[in-house]
This record gives C-alpha cells, structure tokens and sequence, in this order.
C-alpha cells in the first residue's frame, strides 16, 4: 500500500514510512493511494472477535509490511494486558433505545487519544526499523489537552526517542494540566505556550517546516515526527474503533448487517470523526456523521455552507480539547472532496495560511452535505446536556460528550432522522470535574483534584485509578515560552 502526500510533491511512500516522518516534506498530511474495502461477511467476522482481534485485521490491511505476527503482536502490547479498565477496550453503552455510547476513556490516561497513542509508540519504532533508519526521533506534540499525556505517556522511557509537548497555558483543565507537568520519564520534556492551542499548533508546523533546525538535529542524529493526528500512524488506529462499535451492536441484537447507523462525535482537529468518514469508505455502512462543535463553531459553518472561515474570536469553554480554529485534519476530508487534487488542496492550505480561509466547490460542498451535519452548542447547552442525560439515564457526560448529545439532540428535532446513533464519548467526567459537577449539583466550583470526592458522591461514578494517583505528585515542567520561540526550545532541550 502506497501513501501520498495531501500536497502532491513528496512522492509516493509506505506505511512505515509515513509513520515515520510524520508529516510530508511538502507540508502535506500523507494518505493512501486507496483504501481496503471490508465486506458485510467480513464485518460479520469481526463481530465475533475481541477488540484486538479487529485491530489486527483493519491495521493489517493499512500495513502490509508487517507480517501477521508482527501487526498481533502490536495490537497485544497496544490492548492488551491491564492498559484499559475494563476487557471490552471500547465498550458500547446504551443509553436509550435509539442512542449508544462508545466510550474511549478507558485507558491510562483517561481519554480517547489512548486508542491510538498507546499502539503508535510500537507501530513507530517497528517502522523505523523496518525503514532502517538509525536516528533517534523526537516526538513533537501540540496538545489541546488529552493528545499531550496520552503521548507523554505512550512515548515514557521508550528507548531511541524523545518527546516534547507544548500546551496552551490557559487551554487546557487543571487535571489534563496537571496529567502533563508531572509526567514521569527520562525522555519527555512539557512545555506551555503563551496563547490558544492554534498558536501551540501553528508554531510547530513551523518546527516541522524548518530546513535550519532540521539539519541541525540531523547533526546530532535526530530528526523529527508527530503524534498528533496529522501523522497517519495516529489516525489509522482510530478507524478500528468505528468497527468495533459496530459489531457491538450486531452482537447485541439492535442492528442486522448491513443497517446503517449514524455517528455523532465531538471534534476540534477532525481526526477523530475524519477516522469514522474513512471507516464508511472502506464498507462500514453510515447514514450520517454529526459533527459536534462547542462555541468555536467553525466546522459547522464550514459543513453548512462549504467555506472554511477561521477569521473569528476564539472563545475560551469548559470543553477545552475542542477550542480549535484550525483544525488540520480537514486537509485530509478536502483533498477526498477534490478528488484527490493535491495542487488543489495545497493552494486551499495556502490561502487559509494566508487569508485565513477558502471554498470550496459547489459539488464538493454538495458531497461534504451528504456525508456530515454539523451543529454547535455554548457552555450553558453543554452543562444542560449532561445534567438532563444524567436525570434521564443516570449517565455522566464530560463536557465534549456532552456537547455531543446536546448538537445530536439537535439534529434529530431538525431532521426527524431517529436511525441508531453512537455517541462517541472522548473523555472521563473526571477529567472536567468542576463543569461536570456544576451541571449535576449546580454552583461553581474551582478544577482540582479535590473535587474527585465530591464527583463520585453525586455521581456515583468510580474515580478512574490513573487520576486518583494524581494527588501529591511532584510538578517536574513548568516552562512558559512565546509561540514565536518553540523552534528554539526545541534545540535547547534536544
């Protein structure tokens, strides 16, 4: 299988290689020449396999280089093992009888990012041997808050590499905050950037863009990849749970094969719901995909009327891992759209750089409409939605799934569309203890550990052992740079 960059100059390459570098020379995201199809038989096979099992076969058909053995024994070292709380992986939940949860938070770090970042730590160090090559690599990371621990922590003392990742300083929680400053390992290096999570973004682009620091890491015999969704070794891992939540519900008897479903997923960077459009490309059948945004709506406008403006005011709410106006894995959705047009593509991404914006066609808009309904909601929605599902169903939301169920209960008055419907749950409510607590308990409370006690008694929900250990850690980062300075931050620690 051969991968292309979204920018069309880089040359075709494969899996390993792709992983391995991250992102293209050209600036481009690297993406398959084509992509596998999975029949009904064979989604009627993977029902009857546990979550390891589905992610050997569909990881399997993106890397061919390794032989089954290889790709079982990653998934198994990724899943497997006490890693996840519970044997499901992913389990589906149900929360009414057109509504399910597909809950990603049960991890070690308490968030969806873990489906991925736990096996991309291996599948990387697998290619580069697998590509020969003999340089240490470093890990750059921005983080809107679960990417970075869920990195950190996949990444730990994992031998030739190094990791380093800026956060937003007034971005993120003070648990996902807290997760990251007191990171435990040899190789990891956190740092907060002085601005949004765009900003933490932008600037290491610019890292990854830069012939001068480049030449001198490769000088000492580094060089630089990605964890964050734009590395396809991120992205890949996260179409397996699309199938997964589908055989679960072929297993429990609410759909036949061959039933479509929708999916309705909380997104800022577009990785995740992008990972489930890539899964219906390869046969999973898909009504539609509801794309849920909080105030910083810019993926719903660009849904509904093709224009991608991020020329806004971005707004500060209590779903921070959503506070995204550039989201980058929408390079990836519009060079599909265009029909694979890398020079397309490329002077869309040019534009947005420089004017903040694009178009895009009539047809491709047409098309984006048939796949995707976007909505957004504001933090009182969002607080609204997890108190009512919590009085309705006796289930706590964190504050992106909340948004969630909130655009999802949107969309259903504005359609009347009542096909099943898969909510994909991101976070632990823990992890946003403090909104979480407000909405069910009302009042306001101030985001610290303390208030884990308080969560469990209103909830009843258990305290995910990962965070209970939080209390007392020692805080091992607490640099604050300018977003115009993270390339030389980068030297300096490497």
């Amino acid at each position: 299988m051969n991968y292309q960059s979204t920018r069309g100059s880089s040359g075709e390459i494969g899996g390993c290689g792709a992983v391995a570098r991250g992102i293209a020379a050209d600036g481009g995201l690297y993406i398959p020449e084509e992509f596998p199809h999975i029949t009904p038989e064979e989604i009627e096979i993977l029902a009857g396999m546990d979550y390891i099992g589905r992610a050997k076969v569909i990881l399997g058909m993106y890397f061919p280089e390794f032989s089954e053995v290889e790709m079982q024994a990653l998934c198994e070292a990724a899943y497997g093992g006490d890693k996840f709380d519970c044997p499901e992986v992913a389990p589906t939940v149900k929360l009414n009888d057109e509504t399910h949860v597909l809950e990603l938070f049960h991890g070690p770090t308490c968030a969806f990012k873990d489906m991925a970042l736990q096996m991309l730590p291996g599948l990387l160090t697998a290619s580069l041997r697998k590509t020969g090559e003999e340089r240490k690599v470093c890990i750059l990371v921005a983080t809107s808050g679960d990417t970075g621990k869920a990195a950190l922590e996949g990444f730990r003392d994992v031998r030739g590499s190094e990791i380093v990742v800026f956060y937003p300083r007034d971005g993120v929680s003070q648990v996902q905050k807290l997760q990251m400053i007191t990171q435990e390992g040899k190789n990891v290096h956190v740092c907060a950037v002085a601005g949004n999570f765009d900003d933490a973004q932008t600037g290491v682009k610019r890292v990854f863009a830069d012939a001068e620091i480049a030449k001198k890491l490769d000088e000492k015999g580094i060089f630089l990849s990605s964890a964050n969704s734009i590395n396809w070794g991120r992205l890949a891992p996260q179409i397996v749970y699309y199938f997964s939540a589908y055989c679960d519900l072929l297993n429990e008897g609410v759909i036949k094969c061959g039933d479509p479903v929708n999916f309705c997923v909380p997104t800022g960077n577009f990785g995740n719901i992008l990972a489930g459009f890539i899964a219906s490309l390869m046969g999973l059948p898909v009504n539609r995909f509801i794309c849920a945004s909080n105030a910083n709506d810019v993926l719903t406008d660009f849904i509904r009327t093709g224009t991608y403006d991020r020329n806004r005011t971005f707004k500060t709410t209590i779903s921070p891992s959503m506070d995204i106006l550039i989201s980058s894995n929408v390079e990836r959705l519009i060079y599909l759209l265009s029909d694979c047009n890398a020079a397309c593509t490329a002077e869309r991404m040019k534009a947005l750089s420089e004017t903040g914006k694009y178009t895009l066609s009539e047809t491709e808009a047409a098309v984006l409409g048939e796949y995707f309904w976007g909505g957004c909601c504001d933090d009182e929605a969002t607080k609204a939605a997890i108190r009512a599902n919590f009085d309705a169903h006796g289930y706590t939301a964190d504050t992106h799934t909340a948004v969630a169920l909130s655009v999802l209960a949107d969309y259903r008055r504005e359609t009347g569309d009542d096909t099943h419907t898969v909510v994909v749950s991101t976070a632990s409510p823990y992890k946003f203890c403090d909104s979480v607590l407000s909405a069910v308990r009302g009042g306001e409370y101030e985001s610290t550990t303390a208030l884990f006690a308080e969560l469990k008694a209103a909830t009843g929900v258990e305290i995910p052992a990962p965070l209970a250990g939080l209390d007392g850690k020692k805080v091992r980062f607490t640099d604050c740079i300018d977003r115009e300075t993270l390339g030389g931050y980068v030297l300096q620690v490497l």
